[in-house]
């Protein structure tokens, strides 16, 4: 009884606990009410769970209605045109939550009322076109590995093109040929204006994209490239090299000022680049059947995240070859902030810590959003950017600006809550092989610091190939005078490029090949008497020869090694000699005496031959040192062998120079 009591109280301790915590697997619940021929959407969503020392949590929300209109507001309203049954989705990013994002569940609505439309189906939204191209994305969050993101194409046909009707293809490309593995899956593709998939191909040598010669211009997370009829044109293959996957529609009939969306669901991969600093991009291609309009394309950075917090900062291109990164290397680092309050903010003060391997003086501020002066030229009460630089941090504060809070009433537009800044800076001289890691500290008005992830550049393996020239080798232990023979050899190895301290090291050696005649014994007296065409003769003595010939390969499949200092370093590993040919030929040399005249002659003859292959594998153990240009270049080492086997050991000096 008293046991059945025990197990009653820990099962309902369990279920008031369960019930207590928040459930991240309940999908959104999308609730809409029409009136007066609106449809106006709320949604009920699991409690937030605050992260200890962070700001307080809050939904960002994406809302696709299923007739091609959108809304990023936390409750929309939305006219339909039609009354025809439509799937409406919501997607809700917890941004500051310890929690899973909540799953996203179609909702089949019926709208009870129409209204009338002219051109864009999102004409209740601020406009989406802010670049003043044809084409524009927009995704609903940075991408997180193992989730999923939501991404608008909208394209348009502008006024100032002065087409009645344009025709042509949009095409997507994502997954940079930068990273090993796929960073995305589009899942789904939903069009609502008879887009029509369609191939690439054809268009590949005959579509024109041109590039800029000048810096971009930055909004937010997006960068938009227009055609400049100064600049050179490429082809759109040579665009498509920077990409593994790409997608193509055909549309037609777009009218003129019309705007049209696509809607496409990425699966972002749980193989993503690990490295929640990283950047990778989607680009999308506008290209017209008309020869005289432009092609555009539209290019998406997206920084990897490991949590979904609008405050952040940035380092373009965070993986460098150390090989080519000198004094004169610079690196782009961007910081992006959002006021989540309930007001706007008129001065925000962005810290950043700069490591020791740059030269502050050379950090040079390139693009802002809030656009603004330098306070050195700004006149009382203009909305400027100060630029307060210290030994080993820099301060960039925005005076007299407005920026509204994404929570402040009759504030629509999210990205109108946002800006960031963006700086360049340079190494002070070469740096060392070792992550380079910043962070920043965001000050809205008088609040408390808000503080970002820390952005690292790390640099590639890369390899560096090795010759070696040593004496004391081969490496093989044994009895036989053939392989005890020291002299020299020639090989390589692989490592990782200059590496800074540990590193894993393979060497190879150039086949060697030995022959070796040696008196195994020799019988004389007692021999019987033999005949050799047809004339008998007296053996007098038999000699027994064998002769080994072997080709073998010497080996370290891998070694340990530290650079104590940039000129001293030290390893160990195991060195292995492999016989991979090994021909025995077992001869005898016969002595005969002529019984008529006494005269002596010789005869050889085979007795036995036998080749084997890969048979005798041998190991021996080192640890060595070397003094040089132990990283990258020319040095010297001195390396102790021993061989358990026979309780042997030897010395062996050696010069490589790495490449």
């Amino acid at each position: 009884m008293r046991k059945l009591l025990i197990f009653l109280f820990c099962c309902y301790i369990g279920v008031a606990r369960a019930q207590q915590l928040p459930v991240d697997t309940a999908a959104a619940k999308v609730i809409a009410t029409t009136e007066n021929g609106a449809t106006k959407f709320t949604s009920e969503l699991r409690p937030l769970r605050p992260i200890a020392g962070a700001p307080a949590p809050f939904y960002t929300y994406f809302w696709e209605f299923g007739d091609g209109g959108f809304s990023f507001e936390k409750e929309p309203i939305h006219y339909y045109k039609t009354t025809d049954s439509v799937k409406v989705r919501l997607y809700a990013t917890n941004n500051y939550d310890d929690g899973k994002r909540p799953p996203t569940k179609p909702k089949p609505i019926k709208p009870a009322a129409t209204k009338p439309m002219i051109a864009s189906n999102n004409s209740e939204n601020p406009s989406f076109f802010k670049m003043g191209g044809s084409i524009e994305m927009k995704s609903n969050c940075m991408p997180k590995p193992g989730d999923d993101m939501m991404l608008v194409f909208g394209y348009r046909n502008k006024l100032e093109s002065g087409q009645q009707n344009v025709s042509g293809t949009l095409a997507i490309l994502f997954n940079d040929k930068e990273f090993n593995n796929n960073n995305f899956v589009l899942a789904e593709t939903r069009t609502y204006h008879q887009e029509k998939q369609t191939e690439l191909k054809p268009l590949l040598n005959s579509a024109y994209v041109r590039e800029k010669k000048n810096n971009p211009v930055y909004y937010a997370s997006t960068n938009h490239e227009l055609a400049d009829p100064y600049n050179e044109k490429i082809l759109l293959k040579d665009k498509l090299n920077d990409f593994k996957d790409a997608r193509s529609w055909k549309f037609t009939d777009l009218k003129s000022n019309e705007e049209r969306f696509v809607f496409m669901h990425f699966k972002t991969t749980p193989e993503m680049v690990k490295d929640t600093n990283a950047v990778v991009r989607i680009s999308a291609a506008f290209i017209p059947d008309n020869p005289l309009l432009e092609t555009e394309f539209f290019n998406m950075e997206l920084q990897i995240v490991a949590s979904h917090d609008p405050n952040k900062m940035v380092l373009r291109k965070s993986r460098m070859n150390f090989r080519f990164t000198g004094k004169h290397r610079e690196l782009t680092y961007k910081i992006r902030f959002q006021n989540t309050g309930k007001g706007p903010a008129k001065k925000i003060d962005v810290a950043v810590n700069i490591p020791a391997v740059f030269a502050p003086i050379t950090l040079r501020v390139t693009n802002t959003k809030p656009e603004v002066v330098n306070c050195d030229s700004a006149y009382a009460g203009q909305s400027c950017l100060k630029t307060i630089r210290g030994a080993d941090s820099v301060h960039f504060v925005f005076n007299n600006i407005y920026l509204p809070g994404l929570q402040q009433a009759g504030v629509k537009d999210a990205d109108s809550t946002m800006g960031f800044v963006e700086y360049k800076i340079r190494f002070k001289e070469k740096p060392k092989k070792l992550p380079i890691k910043s962070g920043a500290a965001i000050v809205f008005d008088k609040n408390e610091p808000i503080y970002t992830n820390r952005a690292v550049g790390r640099f590639k393996m890369g390899l560096s190939p090795a010759l070696i020239i040593g004496y004391g080798f081969p490496f093989e232990t044994d009895n036989r005078n053939y392989l005890n023979n020291k002299n020299f050899v020639i090989g390589g190895s692989l490592a990782p490029y200059a590496p800074h301290r540990s590193y894993w090291q393979a060497e190879i050696y150039l086949n060697s090949f030995k022959e070796n005649t040696f008196l195994v014994n020799v019988v004389s007296g007692g021999l019987k008497d033999t005949t050799v065409n047809r004339t008998s003769y007296r053996v007098d003595r038999k000699t027994y020869y064998r002769t080994n010939k072997i080709m073998t390969i010497n080996a370290v499949p891998m070694q340990f090694r530290y650079n104590i200092s940039k000129y001293f370093g030290a390893g160990a590993g195991a060195l292995v000699a492999v016989d991979v040919y090994h021909k025995s030929i077992d001869e005898i040399n016969y002595r005969l005496i002529s019984p008529q005249n006494g005269a002596a002659t010789s005869l050889d003859v085979v007795a036995n031959e036998n080749i084997d292959r890969y048979t005798n594998i041998r190991t021996s153990f080192f640890a060595d040192i070397q003094i040089g240009l132990v990283r990258v270049g020319p040095a010297l080492g001195l390396r102790y062998i021993y061989d358990p086997k026979t309780s042997t050991n030897r010395m062996a000096s050696y010069v490589t120079w790495k490449f």
